[in-house]
């Protein structure tokens, strides 16, 4: 990890009448930024050390565990969606229910910043955690002092789905032993990476040691995907933002394709676009300074 920056223990907030656990990184004298994740991804894949890398440039970073996955509060009480049924009735323009929207998840990061006595903070969210963000900026403007969106989407109907073969391994069950979803994971790992910058193998496995040893949440993961499929569009209500926008995509992403980001720059005003060549759905090391250079030169 990048030498003296401080990194607390995991700590728990009760936000919402849940538990969001989540850790820092630099000094609290610093201008907070906090970090948003994707869809059934636990914090840690934000990685330590790129967390301390953001943290270097000058931020108090912030991660967490989102509801429904790593530490945090469970909905398991909510049963399980139809996903299949629900994809349908997406595909046919009919609404659909889901145990939470992503309105409650942003919810969920904007009571994190009031337990950790914030009042606006840099956001910086990656797939779902893009799309959460942007729902933070949409509702919670005066909490958000910058807006990134990395490998995005605003949710509009008829962007260019996923490849084949990503949906493929989205709609496929992780396996439940721990070699077995390790496998699997580095599997997917290579297939979210894309087929341009090769990913970290030693990276991804490490990740997922870690992702089933602290608890995994497979019916977490169809809830939240339930809930962005709920959340329809937000292209109409990001015209309404008036933040500084990064937005942040990769042109090789095979399930976010990049036209999800172009749209999402396109719908906030003044918000700037960063397609880098050959990115898949993946931050991978070798574009790490790339990307955290972006964010921090945008985020001040």
């Amino acid at each position: 990890m990048t030498q003296d920056i401080p990194h607390s223990d995991a700590a728990s907030a009760r936000v919402n009448g849940l538990e969001i656990v989540y850790d820092t990184f630099g000094h609290a004298s610093a201008p907070p930024m906090l970090l948003v994740m994707g869809l059934g991804a636990q914090m840690i894949t934000w990685d330590e050390d790129f967390c301390a890398q953001l943290a270097a440039q000058g931020y108090w970073v912030i991660r967490f565990d989102n509801r429904d996955v790593g530490l945090s509060t469970k909905f398991d009480e909510a049963g399980v969606p139809d996903l299949m049924a629900m994809m349908q009735a997406t595909m046919q323009g009919q609404a659909v229910q889901a145990p939470y929207l992503l309105d409650d998840m942003a919810g969920d990061a904007v009571g994190l910043l009031d337990a950790l006595e914030i009042e606006s903070a840099h956001v910086v969210g990656a797939s779902m955690g893009g799309m959460i963000a942007q729902v933070m900026a949409i509702h919670h403007p005066d909490r958000v002092r910058t807006l990134t969106s990395i490998m995005s989407t605003t949710g509009a109907p008829g962007l260019p789905p996923p490849t084949p073969e990503a949906t493929a391994f989205l709609a496929t069950p992780s396996p439940t032993d721990r070699e077995g979803y390790i496998e699997h994971s580095v599997k997917f790992s290579h297939v979210l990476g894309g087929p341009v910058i090769p990913i970290d193998e030693a990276l991804a496995r490490k990740q997922a040691e870690r992702s089933f040893d602290r608890g995994l949440s497979p019916d977490g993961f169809v809830r939240q995907l339930a809930a962005v499929l709920a959340s329809g569009s937000r292209v109409e209500a990001l015209r309404s933002v008036n933040l500084p926008t990064l937005v942040i995509h990769g042109d090789a992403d095979p399930l976010v394709p990049v036209e999800g980001g172009i749209d999402t720059a396109n719908s906030v005003p003044g918000a700037e676009l960063m397609i880098i060549e050959g990115m898949g759905h993946a931050m991978p090391l070798v574009l790490w300074p790339q990307v955290i250079g972006a964010i921090a030169k945008y985020a001040t």
